[in-house]
């Protein structure tokens, strides 16, 4: 009975149920059971809530103001939060952050001592006091230690001959004894102990490239009390000139237990590289996280691709070149604080089954961003606050049913908001059931919610019945409608001689009835939905809602989309069935029985109608037409075929509307003989100045042609020609000549 409430209402109405119906089905969303006839204040409808337990404002503090100890500095608000969840139902509320400014930084220094940074270790060795007067500017509680790494000390990472361990340098280098990991100097405020202790520091050496690193990082991010971690900003600068090995790669010296992730320092120095296995990257990011490090990957040139990626997968971390002999590292530190402590990620810790968590973030500038980037804001300047708006939501109910504990924090920060989880899981009015009450078949169960709930070995809908009779072959009888095989229409189970009508998978679909006949989903459906969306199925037939009516709620009641122009029901001209127009007169068509194709004149009527869109209106003994009921007066569009008598005469429409055809017809004609005409005209000219042309091209061709040949041939006789002309025209004569 409880479990149905985690998304759903419930009545509590003792004879709500029908015939046949499981208590579960009490259960169903609030309009459903105020359909059903449950009573509003019968129905048991729970809400989720929240509540702020602690909510410490985030601070306001300057730097140069009253120096505050590190937990009495709030970025985060709230703090504490307990959230009640309804199955379905979000809870919402908003998380404040903003970066404090003058905050404590505690920073650990952990160096490859590999005989490759041997000049580097030089530029260190003043690292300390010229870092401290460099972070001054940013905050005034600074502390700094040291560690540094080497490499596994087993073959075939380090050679192990008696020589090689006492001085593992070739030549004439003085080196020290190789190791894995130290711890040389506890964080600490005194720069120059920091110088000291790192000019006492000798490099050392190995045989491979990779270096073993991570096993240095897991001891820097577990061993908190070694190292000195306060709950402030923790930054991890790591630094070398090689790879790094990582998990597996132990097997190579005969090491195959995993890292077990635990601190192993005695004497500042790690026990247990010999027996465990370098960390996996995921073990790395997770103590780094839980831990709450920002590491800061300080690299040469030639391996920058590589920790860009190592970057990539290991959150609050950055990435920052290292010159050939470290002599930029302070920058480099600089630079990846402020690129750090710039951003804000949240994240959260594992969510119990069923509960899931959405993010909103509105940073600077009013940008919002959901989903995965609704974790993040960028570019915080220090006093910046920014918002984060935080959903939980609850789809289901823990087993147990008891309280959880989540947690969310900004990554790389210490502060945390810590939610308590409660989850509604029952009714109020399971809390108010009489145990042993007597509408339960004489005390044989628990009345709760309107229902009773059965002692152990006793069933039926008041408890009536013993388990161990519920089977029997004569309760079985009294299942079976009409004397028929099916116990239950095959739709339940014979309970105390009493079905009990099984579940759907779909909630809102519930089989009912004596004899479980009876379902709320197979009525007729009219466009795919059960009863055409307008009614409810009850025992297979549709009751519909009012103005609806058929097997299927299709046909509506409604005449409006029935009425004409002329304000009657299809245009008096036939009935209106389920809201669409039905005409009696076949004659008549359209959604309203207006239309009629076929009538006399028709043709006629339609095309007066495009003339009366043209004209207007026609004089009608000098009135405007105008109508009255069904008769139009004075226009030549009229749906009035049979004029009333007490209607006067209108104009008669054929002469007209021939006459005004044929003027129609006579002006095309006339302007069409007109164009032929004048393009006749046109194209005559146009001849005979093409005649002209040609005759004065011929001419001027052969006159030019013959005087030449004229005067290179026969120059005497043309001009003899010339001198005693003939009847026959010059350019003949010439032709002849030639």
């Amino acid at each position: 009975m409880g479990t149905c409430f985690l998304s759903f209402t419930a009545c509590v109405v003792s004879d709500f149920l029908k015939q046949g119906e499981t208590v579960s089905t009490r259960c169903d969303e609030l309009q459903s059971l105020i359909n059903r006839g449950c009573d509003n204040a019968m129905i048991e409808n729970p809400h989720g809530e929240q509540k702020t337990l602690k909510n410490k404002t985030v601070t306001h503090r300057r730097k140069g103001a009253e120096k505050l100890k590190p937990e009495d500095i709030t970025q985060i608000q709230p703090q504490k939060l307990s959230l009640t969840l309804r199955s379905g139902e979000p809870q919402s509320f908003n998380l404040k952050f903003k970066r404090a400014e003058d905050y404590p930084i505690d920073m650990y220094y952990l160096m490859d001592l590999s005989y490759s940074m041997k000049d580097d270790l030089e530029n260190v060795k003043n690292l300390g006091t010229s870092l401290m007067l460099e972070m001054s500017k940013i905050t005034s509680d600074f502390r700094i230690g040291f560690g540094s790494f080497v490499e596994k000390t087993v073959m075939p990472y380090i050679s192990t001959t008696p020589a090689k361990l006492l001085n593992p340098c070739t030549g004439d280098q003085n080196c020290t004894s190789p190791f894995s990991y130290k711890n040389v100097l506890k964080l600490t405020s005194d720069g120059k102990k920091f110088n000291t202790l790192v000019g006492q520091q000798h490099i050392s050496g190995n045989l491979d490239s990779p270096e073993g690193g991570f096993d240095a990082i897991m001891q820097v991010a577990v061993c908190g009390d070694h190292i000195g971690w306060r709950n402030v900003t923790r930054l991890l600068v790591f630094s070398t000139d090689a790879g790094f090995h990582f998990a597996g790669d132990g097997k190579l010296g005969g090491i195959v237990l995993p890292n077990d992730g635990k601190c192993h320092l005695e004497n500042n120095a790690y026990t247990m590289s010999h027996y465990y296995d370098y960390p996996s990257i995921a073990h790395l990011v997770q103590k780094l996280s839980d831990n709450n490090i920002q590491t800061i990957f300080a690299v040469t040139e030639e391996f920058q691709p590589v920790y860009q990626e190592l970057k990539n997968l290991i959150p609050k971390s950055a990435v920052g070149t290292l010159s050939a002999n470290s002599s930029n590292v302070i920058n480099l530190i600089i630079d990846a604080y402020n690129s750090l402590s710039s951003e804000v990620i949240l994240e959260n810790s594992k969510l119990p089954e069923g509960v899931t968590i959405a993010y909103t973030s509105r940073c600077k500038n009013g940008v919002v961003s959901e989903g995965e980037s609704g974790r993040r804001c960028s570019n915080i300047s220090i006093g910046d606050e920014v918002l984060f708006s935080i959903s939980v939501t609850s789809k289901g109910c823990p087993k147990q049913g008891k309280p959880e504990i989540i947690k969310i924090k900004p990554l790389g920060f210490t502060e945390e908001v810590e939610i308590i989880l409660n989850f509604i899981c029952e009714c109020e009015c399971n809390k108010d059931g009489i145990k042993n009450s007597p509408l339960c078949h004489f005390g044989n169960g628990t009345y709760e919610c309107g229902a009773c709930k059965c002692n152990e070995g006793r069933v039926g809908r008041q408890c009536e019945c013993s388990s161990n009779d519920v089977a029997t072959e004569d309760m079985d009888r009294t299942c079976r409608k009409d004397n028929g095989t099916d116990i239950c229409s095959n739709n339940g189970e014979c309970v105390c001689g009493t079905c009990e009508c099984k579940k759907r998978d779909k909630p809102e679909e519930r089989y009912s009835g004596l004899y479980c006949e009876c379902d709320n989903f197979n009525c007729d459906r009219s466009g795919n939905k059960l009863c055409g969306g307008h009614g409810r199925c009850e025992c297979r037939v549709c009751v519909c809602d009012p103005m609806w009516t058929e097997s299927a709620c299709d046909c509506s009641l409604d005449n409006s989309t029935c009425m004409a122009s002329n304000k009657q029901i299809c245009n008096g001209r036939g009935t209106c069935e389920c809201g669409t127009c039905k005409c009696t007169d076949l004659k008549f068509q359209g959604p309203t029985c207006e239309t009629c194709p076929t009538c006399p004149g028709g043709w006629l009527v339609g095309f007066a109608k495009i003339v009366h869109l043209l004209i207007l209106f026609l004089p009608c003994d000098g009135k405007v037409c105008y109508s009255r009921g069904s008769c139009y007066f004075c226009t030549l569009i009229s749906s009035c075929l049979n004029t009333v008598s007490d209607c006067p005469a209108g104009p008669d429409i054929i002469p007209i509307v021939a006459g005004v055809v044929a003027g129609i017809v006579l002006i095309g004609l006339a302007l069409l003989l007109i164009w032929k005409l004048l393009m006749i005209i046109h194209d005559r000219r146009e001849f005979a100045k093409f005649e002209k042309e040609k005759m004065n091209a011929k001419w001027d061709t052969v006159s030019v042609w013959s005087r030449s040949r004229l005067c290179e041939r026969d120059e005497p006789r043309f001009q003899e020609l010339i001198k005693h002309p003939t009847p026959e025209p010059l350019f003949e004569r010439v032709q002849h000549s030639i």
